[in-house]
């Protein structure tokens, strides 16, 4: 099953992508049609509006992303006379890794590196067609996922031989939206927040381009504890390539640090304590694995698909012991 996943995630991984749209959008679907709209005209709202959201936060990205781009020739000579201080550290670790390479050195005659397929803009254009494909085929799903409705939980229910199977698939299936929906508003709702003050203090540290880099900070809040780490680090780097003194360099990224320390260790898990109760050491190893597997997209449903697991897992008998094992 792995192997499938890992192989075949140019078509699973939209199908996943899809429910997980679906479970976001389904709450807002019901509010349309309590508004006498109808489901396939609210579906092709919902698609559009998520569609502009996207078009938007590339829009937003795109041309001052250009621009920082563009200052790193000049911009790398004054980071490495900022941070000349770590010379000597940097270069005793040059000299061991050295050291260690020099163990276990294998005669490079004998190593054959395969050539590269295709030229990089070749690849670049590969990657670009494969991610507009993936984007397409998640659109599509997304759109006849919220016109079905609950089709598939019917069928679902009318092939289960028991009562209580049917009951029990009736109750996971509810839970896992109300859940994941619930989770996944709650998640939104405070990345967006974290954005916002993350583009204040930017303007306010004088760094510059706040839209860039809070729309930054609001896509990498959606990765569990890596996505703010890499944060840290990009600010970091960002605040010594734009401003003068050690301390004040510092700022942008101590700022941020703080930001999510506010939301991440307390503002959030306080409003998700009710739903989510997961073990953090298994959600940074489920970080870990489905990011090898699927890449960003898979960080990003790591979360959710081990809530789903543990969901299913609570109201199957067999599979208690490991729901539980999978709580915090």
């Amino acid at each position: 099953m792995l192997a499938v996943l890992y192989v075949a995630k140019a078509i699973i991984l939209p199908v996943v992508l899809a429910v997980v749209l679906k479970l976001l959008l389904n709450p807002a679907l019901r509010f349309l049609e309590r508004w006498s709209v109808p489901r396939v005209v609210a579906a092709l709202l919902l698609l559009m509006t998520v569609t502009a959201f996207i078009v938007g936060l590339v829009a937003a990205l795109t041309a001052p992303a250009g621009d920082w781009f563009a200052k790193l020739p000049s911009a790398i000579p004054r980071m490495q006379e900022r941070l000349e201080f770590l010379s000597e550290p940097v270069e005793i670790l040059r000299r061991f890794l050295h050291a260690a390479r020099s163990l276990t050195q294998i005669d490079a005659a004998m190593v054959t590196i395969p050539a590269a397929e295709g030229s990089l803009p070749e690849q670049l254009f590969a990657g670009t067609w494969n991610f507009a494909a993936g984007l397409f085929t998640t659109g599509l799903l997304l759109f006849f996922l919220l016109i079905s409705g609950d089709t598939f939980l019917r069928k679902l229910v009318e092939v289960l031989p028991r009562f209580g199977d049917k009951r029990r698939a009736v109750e996971i299936s509810q839970q896992i939206e109300s859940d994941i929906s619930g989770y996944l508003l709650t998640i939104t709702a405070m990345n967006l927040l974290v954005g916002l003050a993350t583009g204040f203090v930017m303007w306010f540290c004088g760094v510059g381009d706040p839209v860039l880099w809070g729309v930054v900070a609001f896509l990498l809040n959606y990765v569990p504890i890596l996505g703010p780490l890499l944060g840290v680090g990009l600010f970091f780097f960002v605040g010594f390539l734009t401003l003068d003194g050690l301390w004040e360099a510092m700022l942008p990224a101590s700022l941020y640090l703080a930001i999510h320390l506010a939301e991440g260790e307390g503002i959030t898990p306080m409003l998700l304590a009710r739903r989510f109760t997961l073990n953090p050491v298994l959600v940074i190893l489920a970080l870990v694995f489905w990011y090898w597997m699927w890449g960003v997209p898979g960080a990003i449903l790591a979360v959710p698909i081990m809530a789903v697991t543990k969901i299913v897992c609570d109201r199957v008998g067999p599979l208690n012991p490991f729901g539980h094992f999978l709580s915090g």
